[in-house]
C-alpha cells in the first residue's frame, strides 16, 4: 500500500497539490493507480485544496493526529527549518506519508515540492 503524504501553504490550490503528487510519483517511478490514500495533519486536513485533490483522485484524505506524525518524524529524510517552525516536524509530507502507510512503512525518497505551495512524499507499507 502506497500513501502520499502532503504538506501545503494555507490556501494552496488543488492544482498545486495535484502537481506535487504527480511530481513525487514521477521521481519515484510509480503509477497513480498504486496510490491507496492521501495523508496530512489534522490541522491541514481542512484545506480546500487538499480536499479537492483527494476528491479529484477519488482517494481518502487521512487526517493524522499529531502523536502519529511525531512518532514518524525520526524516520523523515528531510529537515526543513520552515516545517519545524510551522509544525514541529522536520517534514509534514514525509511524516504524514510514513504515519499514513502504517507500521514499518518506508519512504520512497525525500519530499518533492511543486512550486512553493505544496509538498508530497510517498511511503509504502512493507509486505
Amino acid at each position: 500500500m502506497m500513501v502520499a503524504g502532503l504538506g501545503c501553504r494555507r490556501g494552496a490550490a488543488a492544482e498545486d497539490v495535484l502537481a506535487a503528487i504527480a511530481a513525487a510519483l514521477a521521481v519515484a517511478g510509480r503509477e497513480r493507480a498504486a496510490l491507496a490514500a492521501l495523508a496530512t495533519s489534522v490541522a491541514k486536513a481542512g484545506e480546500a485544496g487538499l480536499r479537492e485533490a483527494a476528491a479529484t483522485l477519488g482517494l481518502e484524505l487521512r487526517a493524522l493526529p499529531e502523536a502519529a506524525l511525531h512518532a514518524a518524524a525520526p524516520r523523515c529524510l528531510t529537515r526543513s527549518a520552515r516545517a519545524l517552525d510551522a509544525t514541529g516536524l522536520p517534514s509534514l509530507a514525509e511524516a504524514a506519508a510514513l504515519a499514513g502507510a502504517g507500521e514499518g512503512a518506508r519512504l520512497l525518497g525525500p519530499r518533492v515540492a511543486a512550486g512553493r505551495a505544496a509538498t508530497c512524499a510517498l511511503a509504502e507499507a512493507r509486505p
